[in-house]
């Protein structure tokens, strides 16, 4: 199926952007994504045409809220441009980033996963325990494993986790897979609450803080005035900023803003 897509869109960029770690690159510039049981493969055509291997219904009920284009980026970029120099050049160099709408489960061990680990390293982690714990899906191209489920991850230990090359985070996922199972923590219920209350619940978890609970409540809620602060955020705001944070310039879509200056970040200036 063709569909035509006339806001900002560049899949490379998205690929790259460090809030997604399963998505693979073919030689032919497809690309695969994938959320809970739902694959799709979508390669730019030029003329704003993308040929995509959903139907109609899937595309509309799942990849169009997974690209999130019920939000239009050109105006979001037309109306924070031309507030902060050095953010004005993090935004040229970044257009065409998009905030991915991810399953929950997924983004939280993820970003558990993410801590003090490069993109590689982290893509590495999350493969292997998709690829031990997981369930298959075939399509035309390959056999693909899903992320677990907190229910397939039931019977692992700490230990187990730990044999994922989890490291020190093995525990904290522990931690996130039994408050989910048990109901402590339930993550559909929160994409009803307020950001607030999204990021204190998401910290109730062991070796959760501020950043990762920001990157969950940006990645798969949506909340997009949430801002990650990890090292690259941290260095822009010291050596380019002056030592002054530019977020409160940009009020709800600050969380859109900090992902063009990551991106500008790790690959143009590192």
């Amino acid at each position: 199926m063709l569909v035509e897509i006339q806001d900002d869109f560049d899949l490379q960029k998205i690929a790259l952007s460090g809030q997604c770690f399963r998505v693979r690159q073919f030689d032919d510039g497809t690309y695969r994504f994938i959320t809970g049981d739902s694959y799709i493969y979508i390669k730019n055509m030029g003329n704003h045409l993308f040929s995509v291997s959903s139907d109609a219904d899937e595309w509309n009920h799942i990849w169009r809220k997974y690209f999130d284009f019920d939000r239009c980026y050109r105006e979001i970029f037309d109306k924070e441009y031309n507030k902060h120099p050095f953010v004005n050049t993090a935004m040229e160099f970044g257009r065409g980033l998009r905030i991915l709408r991810q399953e929950p489960w997924e983004m939280l061990i993820t970003f558990i996963i993410s801590q003090r680990k490069s993109i590689p390293a982290i893509a590495t982690a999350v493969e292997t325990l998709t690829t031990q714990y997981g369930h298959c899906i075939s399509t035309d191209l390959e056999m693909l494993k899903t992320f677990p489920t907190p229910h397939e991850l039931k019977m692992v230990s700490k230990e187990d986790l730990e044999k994922c090359k989890l490291g020190y985070r093995a525990p904290y996922v522990f931690d996130a897979i039994q408050k989910v199972l048990s109901g402590t923590l339930d993550l559909q219920y929160l994409n009803k609450k307020d950001d607030e209350y999204i990021l204190k619940s998401l910290q109730q978890i062991y070796g959760v803080g501020k950043k990762v609970a920001n990157c969950v409540s940006l990645f798969a809620y949506g909340r997009i005035s949430c801002v990650p602060i990890d090292i690259w955020i941290s260095r822009a705001i010291e050596n380019e900023c002056k030592g002054i944070s530019p977020f409160h310039l940009f009020d709800e879509n600050a969380g859109i803003i900090q992902q063009y200056i990551f991106y500008y970040k790790k690959y143009y200036q590192h």
